[in-house]
């Protein structure tokens, strides 16, 4: 009996670790899912639809060939094809069946110049991500299907024509394990039963003797005295030492078997739940998405930051002109053209890189769009905190900062949404704040002109307000100097008025807004007398803006503030406090 169920053991091992052999071999599926995409060369832009990238579930792994410089760069599939409006590119899609197809799209814009047929593609800021590599590049994604990728050379020369996306398939056979080793034990099991079957049989075929037993003090011994002096192994050793060698080669196929099954070949018992974060802030359903993520508006910051650092130590306004624009353009041209002729006139404020503490992005599918940000200088000798209004004009331009100002330490910025939600951009002339964004800069002069007697002065939170402060210290300063010099033959006007600016305002979540606008602050020097004239002899930076070191009209002054405010809703008891600012010259002509 005990050699039948050795054989049945022996059946059951094999077909058990048969079919643990056979998951691992000839019925593993394949580890990857691959799609070629091959197109004629023609164009210098091919865009992969984010349909043929989630065509197949799970991580895409992108490799591109080629001739010289290999570029790649993702973002949402409408921002690629905005950027491509004006040029024709290879659009590579899927139809119905999952077939990949490669067709032409031809230009749905006019050109703004013959430049965009060479247009490079590295570092544009609609990118979410790019790589560069010189041959091949290859590199793995995970992108949603409102998001393509990008595949050029230089702008110029075709885009490469050997693309391939492949996916990684789950053939993982978590039974294999299991089938292999409970196989081996059962082999064991069978090799147990088929040795003890032996020795059982064994035991029946030996003679069997009647009579008296032999005295203790005579046992009979089955080797002969000569035999066991010389070392000779007795019958029973044997028989335990084949038994041995008989268990050995079933331990050993088990322990060969497992060797050769690796993680994927074992079910997974201990599996994690991944945890879904409850939604603080609820997206309001079809909202266009933010203009960047977090991880874009650092990369923006870091370009300006260095794209401004290195026009300040050149003193290139064309350079800054990259990156800068509007007031905060106007005021480092300024800036540079004092630094050239004086010697000792200190440079403005750095814009710091990082690290980017508040992001603010507009929700927009169009353009222009805009971004705020607050940055803090990593600089601990010279701790700012900057505030800027980055805006794109359109899918071929760069986010330039055209609102630049410094927050003080005690400012409390108003509730914001996610930077993953963003903010709608609240239009000049809105009426749903207390202040349409348009009027705030003309309102906030006539507070610097006529003090507590403006209109506007209890629609502004005064009493904190280090601007006016500061304003209000440098008329009293200016004044001074000028009667100590000129008493009775010269005086002084001030007057602010709206900057050119176009004011731009993002909603709070309290339907407030922040509002970054433009004021001029000028003062105006007059000699009272006929035979007097105004000298510069204290002010070398009028002298070098205009030119002259008098004048018998006199000289107009004019400094730039770029003003950040929070504007609270229409119906709201606050006011519409000062968050921060940035104050500089702007120019000085001689007075006509």
């Amino acid at each position: 009996m005990r050699f039948v169920w050795a054989v049945v053991a022996f059946v059951i091992a094999a077909a058990m670790i048969g079919a643990g052999i056979a998951q691992r071999t000839v019925f593993q599926g394949p580890s990857e899912a691959s799609a070629n995409v091959q197109t004629d060369g023609s164009e210098a832009y091919t865009l992969i639809d984010g349909s043929v990238l989630t065509s197949v579930p799970g991580a895409q792994t992108l490799r591109v060939e080629g001739d010289g410089e290999v570029f790649a760069s993702y973002g949402r599939t409408a921002d690629m094809k905005a950027w491509l409006a004006d040029v024709p590119y290879t659009a590579v899609t899927v139809d119905g069946e999952g077939t990949v197809q490669t067709a032409t799209v031809e230009p749905t814009v006019t050109p703004a110049s013959d430049a965009a047929a060479g247009r490079s593609p590295v570092d544009s800021d609609l990118w979410l991500d790019e790589y560069e590599q010189t041959g091949s590049l290859s590199t793995t994604l995970q992108l949603p299907s409102d998001m393509s990728v990008l595949v050029a050379s230089d702008g110029t020369a075709p885009a490469p024509s050997n693309i391939s996306v492949t996916w990684p398939i789950d053939n993982s056979t978590p039974w294999a394990g299991p089938l292999i080793v409970g196989g081996g034990v059962v082999l064991f099991i069978g090799v147990v039963l088929y040795v003890l079957g032996i020795l059982h049989v064994r035991r029946r075929r030996r003679p069997r003797r009647k009579g008296l037993p032999l005295p203790v003090t005579e046992p009979i011994s089955t080797v002969d005295a000569d035999a066991e002096a010389k070392g000779v192994i007795s019958r029973s050793r044997r028989g335990g030492a084949r038994r041995a060698l008989i268990a050995v080669p079933a331990l050993g196929v088990s322990v060969a078997l497992m060797a050769g099954c690796s993680a994927d070949a074992w079910p997974q018992l201990a599996a994690t739940e991944t945890p879904s974060p409850s939604p603080t802030v609820i997206v309001p359903e079809g909202q266009f998405p933010p203009a960047v993520t977090e991880a874009q508006a650092q990369r923006i910051v870091s370009r300006v930051s260095s794209t401004v650092a290195e026009a300040d130590a050149a003193l290139d306004a064309n350079a800054a002109s990259q990156r800068l624009a509007g007031p905060a353009l106007a005021e480092r041209q300024t800036n540079y053209t004092l630094r050239a002729a004086l010697s000792d006139r200190p440079a403005l404020p750095a814009i710091p890189a990082e690290p980017v503490q508040i992001v603010l992005p507009q929700t927009t599918a169009a353009w222009p769009r805009t971004v705020m940000t607050v940055v803090e200088s990593a600089d601990a000798a010279t701790p700012t905190t900057t505030i800027m209004m980055l805006t794109q004009d359109s899918p071929w331009d760069e986010y330039k900062a055209s609102y630049v100002g410094n927050l003080e330490a005690s400012t409390n910025l108003p509730e914001l949404a996610a930077p993953y939600v963003g903010a709608t951009q609240v239009p000049p002339d809105s009426s749903f704040l207390v202040l349409a964004p348009d009027k705030v800069a003309a309102a906030y002069a006539d507070i610097i002109n006529n003090g507590d007697k403006s209109a506007s002065y209890t629609t502004f939170d005064t009493a904190n307000d280090l601007l006016l402060s500061a304003i209000q210290a440098n008329k009293t300063q200016r004044t001074d100097e000028l009667n100590q010099t000129g008493a009775g033959t010269a005086q002084i006007s001030f007057s602010a008025s709206a900057g050119p600016a176009t004011p731009i305002a993002l909603a709070t979540l309290d339907t407030g807004a922040i509002v970054a606008v433009n004021v001029y602050e000028s003062d105006t020097a007059k000699p009272t007398n006929p035979d007097a004239v105004i000298k510069l002899d204290n002010n070398p930076a009028v002298k070098a803006l205009t030119g002259v070191d008098q004048s018998a009209t006199g000289f107009t002054t004019t400094y730039s503030d770029q003003v950040f405010f929070y504007v609270p809703s229409q119906g709201s008891d606050d006011q519409i406090r000062l968050l921060g600012y940035r104050s500089s010259l702007l120019e000085a002509k001689v007075s006509p």
